[in-house]
């Protein structure tokens, strides 16, 4: 049991809320995917730091399909660039479904590479060699998406490839207009075989976190594609990614986001998470019905819309450290203080400022020891995390380890699991280092 389980719990409660939501079916056009358990439900969330949250079938394995639309698109921006990808497919949203004929009068490019059309032409434009073929470098670069290497559902592939006439048809038609690289049975196939890489939902968080932290994969900490790779993606995202509900869905949850027909379901929280959720039945767009009500229900109530301001990267925590380690440490003190940690945050505390400082917490004291948590730099702390803080803390010490509070504008309110001074109780001319300090001593046993 940690203080950062608190988020899991966040995950937990989601599902819990969905689960017996019965609407949509899981796709049959392709006969293998009718065959997913349609109560599978997982969701898994991965911070810029690299920690990683999920509950319930977060590690079931499934086929990526269109969920791989955004991390291709991305290589094939590494590799061309942008101008040179958007000779051959738009960026506008198209208005209509997944599988529909969306080409540009005149020039007959595809209207974005999200739709099927603008996915398969952005697929024939990854670079084909001796020494690296396409397919070898679309499922290597995925796999550094997700930190770990990836393979392909063979059976999907063999199902999708005996069903997808629709696919290959829209590859000749674009093809006829000029704007099709490679020979159209090529590109299909190539196509066909990207949508069935398999992953998880922890996997596809992982994907999300990556492209949220500026094409740096939070877990591995590899660079895998450039920043601005990462945001012309997110833009793309953010306008098409949900196809005819995309405008929907930005104004309801206001997140980038990327629907598959296996019920994996991607968003971005730029430079604050990855969120992924896997749930097989589908709604009338193709998207996952749980899915989708979870990730709407997750964002009202931590207040993750796009549009909303942010705290600041890396900016909450800023010191875990050991009492004696502190300047204002009398050397007398610092053999009986050492065995007490420190952690510090500043600035406003939202729902990704509250993770960080829960996962420094539970980092944070020698040896599994007690932790101050200072809060003297904090100016808010909003309803959402205050209730992640008790939380967190109630773990923290229902786990066997004490804490103590230094809050003296009280934004934390009463902790019940914290019965150690506060901070507030030393003279109102004390100083932080004074709060700190007699915490520090508080729960060495001095005093």
């Amino acid at each position: 049991m940690s203080a950062a389980d608190a988020v899991t719990d966040s995950l937990a409660g989601l599902r819990d809320r969905f689960a017996a939501v019965r609407e949509g079916r899981p796709a049959d056009y392709i006969p293998q995917l009718a065959l997913a358990d349609p109560d599978a439900f997982g969701l898994a969330l991965v911070s810029m730091d690299g920690h990683r949250y999920s509950a319930g079938e977060a590690e079931a394995p499934f086929t990526l399909q269109s969920v791989s639309k955004p991390f291709v698109y991305a290589l094939a921006l590494s590799a061309l660039g942008l101008d040179e990808v958007s000779r051959w497919v738009g960026a506008e949203p198209s208005g209509e479904a997944f599988n529909a004929i969306s080409l540009e009068p005149g020039t007959g490019r595809p209207a974005n590479a999200m739709v099927n059309a603008g996915a398969i032409v952005t697929t024939a434009l990854v670079p084909d060699t001796p020494d690296e073929p396409a397919f070898d470098r679309i499922l290597h670069c995925l796999g550094r998406f997700a930190g770990r290497g990836l393979d392909v559902d063979e059976e999907v592939f063999a199902s999708e490839s005996a069903t997808g006439d629709r696919n290959r048809a829209l590859a000749y038609l674009i093809r006829s207009t000029g704007t099709l690289p490679v020979d159209p049975v090529r590109a299909v196939d190539r196509y066909f075989r990207q949508c069935a890489i398999r992953v998880t939902a922890v996997d596809l968080a992982t994907m999300a976190a990556t492209l949220a932290y500026g094409g740096v994969n939070p877990v591995t900490r590899e660079r895998v594609v450039s920043a601005e790779v990462a945001a012309g993606v997110l833009a793309v995202m953010a306008t098409c990614g949900m196809y005819d509900g995309s405008g929907d869905w930005l104004l309801r949850v206001g997140l980038p986001a990327k629907s598959g027909v296996s019920g994996g379901l991607i968003a971005v929280g730029p430079a604050r998470f990855g969120v992924a959720t896997y749930s097989p039945p589908l709604d009338a767009t193709g998207g996952s019905v749980r899915g989708h009500a979870a990730l709407e229900a997750m964002s009202r109530r931590y207040g993750l819309h796009l549009m909303l301001n942010p705290a600041l990267p890396g900016s909450t925590v800023t010191l875990v450290t050991t009492a004696d380690d502190l300047p204002s440490a009398p050397s007398g003190e610092r053999g009986l203080r050492g065995r007490v940690g420190v952690v510090a945050a500043q600035g406003a505390i939202d729902f990704t400022a509250a993770e960080r400082v829960l996962y420094a917490l539970d980092e944070s004291g020698p040896d599994g020891g007690p932790v101050v948590l200072d809060l003297h730099d904090v100016t808010a702390i909003d309803s959402v995390a205050r209730g992640m803080l008790h939380n967190g803390l109630a773990r923290f010490t229902a786990d066997g380890r004490r804490a103590a509070v230094v809050d003296p504008k009280d934004l934390l309110g009463p902790v019940d699991a914290v019965r150690e001074r506060t901070g507030r109780d030393l003279p109102r001319h004390a100083t932080r280092e004074d709060a700190v300090a007699g915490c520090a001593r508080a729960l060495a046993g001095e005093d």
